[in-house]
């Protein structure tokens, strides 16, 4: 019993770093139309930002996740000003172009840190028992991050000016235009809040992944994987599969195998898409 306690909790840790990388990638698309390839690499990036700032240079843990969230912020309105907007009428062009992009960042990572991992002590050894589960403070930091980060998403979304503008030009940018929103404004929040919470995902799962210059490779796999299942354009459905992918991908782990665990996975992608192509919180709004 201890052990499914134990691997519960591990779940939800899993869940809630998912969650904010595959809203963040929702967040891009549903707004700009554009699959970011380099998403993983925000994420890596953001981890990285801990390396230098806390393990490095010895700056408090919360500040240096705080800098790690908005520096990866601005990389995206780079990138949303420098290839995104110019490519907007030809998304295949966007998606080279962010593929380009992450080359770009890891060989920029590789050449600043080398290619071994960052090494990221702990910012607390506290722990908390549940049930005769262990929760480290490291682990829980992420926990309530994500919650009250896409908490104050959901509130933003649904109860600002600029929230609504997101959401209508997810629906329909040419009728949003129309409407005097500017679809280059709304790019810019979209991309910017999508890649900071690529980043404070990273920094805050730095000290417990050992980040290397190629960790984003698998993140985006994931992030796929979830966006896919919980239907494509769904920041409801990106949670709920984000929770749903961690929960099955940690308890086939711990009693099976990591690599029956990614099969696993990509089997629940093929499931969802043969009962229901749309995902299974697929919707006309994307946002």
């Amino acid at each position: 019993m201890d052990l499914l306690w134990q691997t519960a909790v591990n779940a939800t840790y899993a869940a809630s770093y998912m969650a904010l990388i595959a809203v963040g990638l929702v967040m891009i698309f549903g707004v700009m139309g554009v699959i970011n390839f380099a998403h993983g690499e925000l994420y890596m990036v953001g981890a990285y930002c801990v390396v230098y700032l806390y393990a490095q240079e010895h700056f408090p843990f919360l500040l240096a996740v705080a800098a790690g969230m908005v520096f990866v912020g601005v990389v995206g309105l780079f990138m949303e000003r420098a290839m995104f907007r110019p490519l907007r009428d030809n998304p295949l062009g966007g998606l080279i172009a962010s593929i380009g992009f992450l080359l770009i960042l890891q060989t920029l990572v590789v050449f600043g840190f080398g290619r071994r991992m960052g090494h990221v002590p702990p910012s607390t050894q506290g722990k908390l028992e549940i049930f005769g589960a262990i929760l480290t403070y490291q682990r829980l930091y992420v926990i309530v991050a994500a919650v009250l980060l896409l908490t104050a998403l959901w509130v933003f979304l649904k109860r600002s000016k600029f929230g609504w503008a997101l959401r209508a030009c997810a629906q329909d940018a040419e009728a949003a235009s129309l409407q005097g929103i500017s679809m280059n404004q709304t790019a810019r929040i979209a991309m910017f809040i999508g890649a900071a919470l690529a980043g404070v995902a990273g920094a805050l799962t730095a000290p417990l992944v050992s980040p290397t210059p190629y960790i984003g490779h698998s993140i985006i796999v994931t992030a796929f994987i979830i966006i896919i299942v919980g239907g494509v354009g769904s920041l409801e459905g990106a949670v709920i599969a984000a929770v749903l992918y961690a929960f099955v991908h940690t308890f086939v782990t711990t009693f099976f195998d990591g690599v029956i665990a990614n099969i696993v996975g990509l089997a629940l992608m093929l499931a969802v898409l043969v009962v229901r192509p749309t995902g299974l919180f697929g919707a006309k709004e994307r946002v």
